[in-house]
């Protein structure tokens, strides 16, 4: 279960990328340059990169509305990512799609969803796919807290159960749905528990903890890729932005952003490589490279 520090470089390269990209497109938005919604991944960077880190390329992933951190992290090219939020007919999507909408199959990334929920039914078809096909292929669907209250969730879930499709569902798990605390909507302190009620293993880690995300998600994919059936994997994170790009975020408490900013993810893996022998100006070169690519 050893993760090496080449694996922690690549992490922590893909985190900067990704809180570069998302910092770039938050002043785009605000300067009016970019059209429709906004969702980022500002403060989730640790999950997605430790996620990926252990899948091939050849596996699958579905994404959520707040999905430009998991495209960045399965391999998205973020010029065509950048050009998509645009609008332009150079994007992805042909500019059509937006924010929410990105996909790439030669990736494996089956889309990114505007729609709550959509992922679950989306990766069952991918774990039934892989099943059919005898190959030993694995979807992960990301999805946010607030969707484990939609049917799809339930539906999803013991179909995939019965089925033992090969399916790791990752709930990265913010706390708020929209503007509502998640545990004013239900009465699980891990929302991961609910798997238990279908037969589905579960774990229950620290979202800002890039090396417990990737030794929970080692486990998880190692049982959904020999046959056993899917895993239930929750990230307890935080978003550092409302919602959505401009949303004030006044119904949570400040205590929320400051403990957020003092478990912030990239800054506990910048000292854990350190502590790994990596030295302060590799981690500022990494820094300096996702800024110009992001410049550019």
């Amino acid at each position: 279960m050893a993760i090496s520090k080449e694996q922690m470089k690549d992490m922590y390269v893909k985190m900067r990328r990704i809180r570069d990209f998302e910092s770039t497109a938050a002043r785009l938005f605000a300067e009016g340059k970019i059209p429709g919604f906004v969702h980022l991944y500002l403060g989730e960077e640790a999950i997605a990169p430790a996620v990926c880190e252990c899948l091939r390329d050849d596996d699958f992933i579905t994404s959520t509305h707040r999905g430009h951190g998991h495209i960045i992290a399965k391999g998205g090219d973020l010029n065509l990512m950048m050009a998509e939020l645009f609008g332009r007919a150079t994007g992805y999507c042909k500019g059509k799609g937006g924010s929410m909408h990105i996909a790439d199959r030669d990736k494996g990334i089956l889309g990114a969803n505007g729609i709550v929920g959509a992922g679950h039914c989306i990766s069952c078809g991918a774990g039934l796919s892989a099943k059919i096909r005898g190959t030993d292929q694995v979807c992960v669907c990301f999805f946010g807290d607030g969707s484990t209250n939609q049917g799809t969730f339930h539906e999803s879930i013991n179909m995939a159960a019965a089925w033992k499709l090969p399916l790791v569902w990752f709930i990265e798990n913010n706390c708020y749905g929209v503007s509502t605390e998640i545990h004013r909507v239900t009465n699980t302190p891990d929302l991961a528990s609910r798997a238990a009620a279908y037969g589905v293993p579960y774990a229950v880690v620290d979202g800002t903890d890039a090396i417990a995300v990737y030794e929970a998600m080692k486990v998880a994919l190692d049982h959904a890729r020999s046959g056993k059936g899917p895993y239930v994997v929750e990230a307890k994170v935080y978003r550092y932005q409302g919602h959505y790009c401009g949303d004030p975020a006044v119904y949570r408490p400040k205590e929320y952003m400051e403990h957020a900013l003092a478990n912030d993810g990239i800054e506990k893996l910048g000292r854990r490589l350190l502590e790994s022998g990596a030295a302060q100006e590799e981690l500022d070169a990494i820094r300096q490279d996702a800024e110009a690519e992001m410049d550019e």
